[in-house]
This record gives C-alpha cells, structure tokens and sequence, in this order.
C-alpha cells in the first residue's frame, strides 16, 4: 500500500482536487486527503474520484461503485490472458466472429491490390483499422470519389497499416437522426457463467463531430435502461452534460434504442464463444438489417451512472455480485 501511495502523480491530484472543490464547494486539502482516502479504501483512482462524483457520497455508496482498482481485480479474475489476443487482434475476432458480423471484411495484408480494387467496387465507402488499435486510434473513412484510383487507396492503407479494411454500415436511420457523422454504437458488458451469458449494463456512445463515437476521440455516452431508453444526459470528455445532441439538437434523454432486445440476445450468445474471457464489453452497432458485433473488448472499462445522476447514488457492483464473486 504504501508504494502505491509513493507512485501517484499528485501534480495530477492537485489539480483535480482544485477543479471538484470549486463544483463540491470543499476546500482543496479537504478534498486531496478524501482523494488518498478513496484510493485505499475503494481501489479508486482521481479520475474515478472526479467521474463518478464520490465527493458526493459517503462510504456506503461509494462501496457499491466500481472503480479502475476493482475492475481491473475482476479481469485478472475471470478474463485468461492466453485467450485476450482472440479479441484484441481485430482480424481474428471478426473471424472467430463471424457468425455476428454482417458487413463485409477484407484482410489487407492478404489481399492483391486487383482483389482490392474488386472490394471496393462492392463497397465504395470503407472503413480501415489498425488491427490491434483501441480508442478509436488508427481508424480512418475512405470514399473512393476521393481518390484517383483504388490502388491510392490501397497502398496509403498499407502504409499506415490499417490493414482491416471494412464496408462502411449503414446505421438504424434512428440513429443517423441522432448523429449520422459516425456510427452510432453502444458498449454491452456480458458475464460468462455455467454455460451461459447474461447482459449486465449497456451504454451509448455517440459520435460528436468526427467519424468515430469513441470518448477519446471527443464522443459521448449515455446510459440505455433495461428496455433500451435512455433516461441521463451523455456525457463528453469535457464532463459537459447533454440532453439534447449539440450538433443535430436531438433528444438525448427518452430516445429509445432500437432492437434493443435482439442487440442483448446478441451479446448474451457471443459471450459463449471464447468462455475463457468470462467478462466482456461489445462494441454492437444497429445496423438497418439489426444488431452486429464491431469488436469485443476483454478490458471493457468501467461505466456507470455518476452520483448526481443515480436515483440513490448506488453504483453497478450490486448488480454485478449477482454473477460474480467481487
């Protein structure tokens, strides 16, 4: 505990504690030791402090929120890490995948530049991947009206080594009615146990100005009840709160996601495939056909409703305990 305690970036600590006691009205020492408090006692670091608003709660809720520290516990857990590169190579998963999938795929590096050429006849706007980014990182949009040729495309993909190369889906048009720059996707978190996948939470990411909906790449997220409709602002990288998209001024809170049910069918059978990596977060998008996998993440990052915006300031481990042993 106490090397822990030596290795944390307090500049870092700082500055944030500055910025939540203007928003909590404590003072900065007030709210730095109640920063060191949290880390020991919660395994919560300061951007969890700061995101799931603990300077708001006493210690029995902040028990029932899952911080970095705690998230990271259940993935050594349950998650083999002889099995994680089945998800973390892009390629791979869309073949093991497959059955999911419904766009079409080409592996790059495998590919002639005629079969390229063939491909994006098919499919003249694509999308290329890194195949072992994450973030959002490493991912472009190619339309093949903005190019001499397919070859130009071809060979600028393999020099930036975006070497999975995908037909750009065409999102539910409720969705594109949100925001129609990106797709659209929600991140659904699955438990694997006794033969089975259970749904555990899902949120909505939604892009905000560029092509992909990630939280780093200057996305938003929101949170989808059990039947699919969102009932909290999205909330940006900036900590901003939206009811309404800044960009297309459409609802955020009370849209309904569509085919929300046949999206969590969808992820509680894909948990089965690889039952060795038991907790799991996909990337589903809703495509105009239904629901289909992008990609699975074996580190699904921690995801709940802030203390201001929770009815009782309960966190996601009460549910979580329903499945597992945290």
């Amino acid at each position: 505990m106490a090397a822990r305690i030596l290795k944390l970036d307090y500049g870092k600590m700082f500055k944030i504690a500055k910025a939540v006691s203007k928003k909590a009205g404590k003072s900065s020492v007030k709210i730095f030791f109640d920063m060191i408090h949290c880390g020991m006692k919660f395994q919560a670091g300061y951007h969890d402090y700061q995101e799931f608003e603990f300077y708001l709660m006493n210690d029995e809720q902040r028990a029932t929120f899952l911080t970095r520290g705690k998230n990271n516990a259940i993935i050594k857990k349950y998650n083999d890490k002889e099995y994680m590169p089945l998800f973390e190579d892009k390629i791979e998963f869309n073949k093991r995948f497959a059955k999911f999938i419904k766009r079409d795929w080409l592996d790059v590096r495998e590919a002639a530049p005629e079969a390229f050429e063939e491909f994006m006849k098919k499919n003249p706007h694509i999308i290329a991947k890194v195949v072992d980014g994450a973030g959002g990182e490493g991912i472009d949009k190619y339309c093949i009206e903005d190019y001499k040729s397919a070859k130009e495309i071809y060979d600028l993909i393999n020099e930036r080594k975006q070497y999975l190369a995908e037909a750009f889906m065409t999102q539910h048009e409720k969705l594109s009615e949100l925001y129609a720059g990106s797709v659209n996707t929600m991140r659904m978190f699955t438990f694997y146990k006794d033969g089975k996948g259970y749904f555990l939470q899902a949120i909505l990411k939604l892009g905000n100005g560029g092509v992909v909906d990630n939280f780093s790449g200057g996305g938003m997220y929101t949170f989808p009840n059990e039947k699919g409709i969102v009932t909290v602002p999205a909330i940006d990288k900036a900590d901003v709160l939206h009811k309404k998209h800044p960009l297309t001024k459409k609802d955020i809170v009370g849209f309904e996601v569509p085919l929300f049910d046949d999206a969590v069918k969808l992820v509680e059978e894909a948990a089965t495939v690889i039952p060795q990596v038991a907790y799991v977060g996909w990337d589903v998008a809703i495509g105009k056909d239904g629901p289909e996998l992008i990609e699975g993440n074996p580190f699904p990052g921690v995801f709940q409703k802030r203390a201001s915006l929770s009815e009782n300031k309960t966190g996601i481990i009460p549910l979580y305990r329903k499945y597992m042993d945290i």
